[in-house]
């Protein structure tokens, strides 16, 4: 991959970090649901993070035609799975499923897996340790997104079936 289409490479990451933004914030703000509102809320505040890192690296990567030495290249770590996690133990307080929460978080979970391949596919492309540390790291943020909305997901459509799963109770009676 040459300098061109790791630049096209990242215009393209940064419009989507910038779609996928406004689509969680727009759903924080629709949502009565406060699951709902945690999450995308805190999705959005992730996704502009992305947006700042990749738009400092792709000036200073289009200044010096190279993987820049000082741009800070780590991100934060996600918490959505924490949002859930801790919503849950407040489910007696949440507001019945919303199926436009549903749906949204359904085109969420295609986002994130859309945006986890294409940083893995960066990352798979470049020689440079620094660049694949990098793209990694975003994938690997993505992908988690992605598992925390399926996981919101499942809460969502079977909330019994969820919290076997995740309290991990047998059913053997041990």
């Amino acid at each position: 991959m040459n300098a061109r289409e790791r630049l096209n490479a990242l215009d393209v990451a940064l419009d989507n970090e910038t779609r996928e933004r406004e689509f969680y914030l727009k759903n924080a703000s629709r949502t009565k649901n406060p699951l709902g509102k945690a999450m995308f809320q805190q999705i959005a505040d992730e996704e502009l993070e992305h947006h700042q890192r990749l738009k400092e690296l792709r000036e200073r990567w289009e200044s010096k035609e190279k993987w820049p030495e000082t741009v800070p290249l780590k991100v934060k770590d996600t918490i959505v799975m924490d949002i859930l996690k801790e919503s849950v133990q407040k489910a007696d307080k949440m507001p019945e499923r919303d199926d436009d929460d549903l749906k949204a978080i359904q085109t969420a979970i295609d986002f994130e897996a859309k945006g986890a391949s294409h940083y893995a596919k960066l990352r798979d492309e470049v020689s440079d340790p620094k660049e694949k540390e990098f793209f990694g790291l975003l994938a690997n943020i993505e992908h988690e997104h992605y598992l925390s909305l399926k996981d919101t997901e499942e809460y969502l459509t079977d909330p019994s079936s969820w919290y076997v799963k995740t309290e991990h109770h047998g059913l053997n009676g041990a």
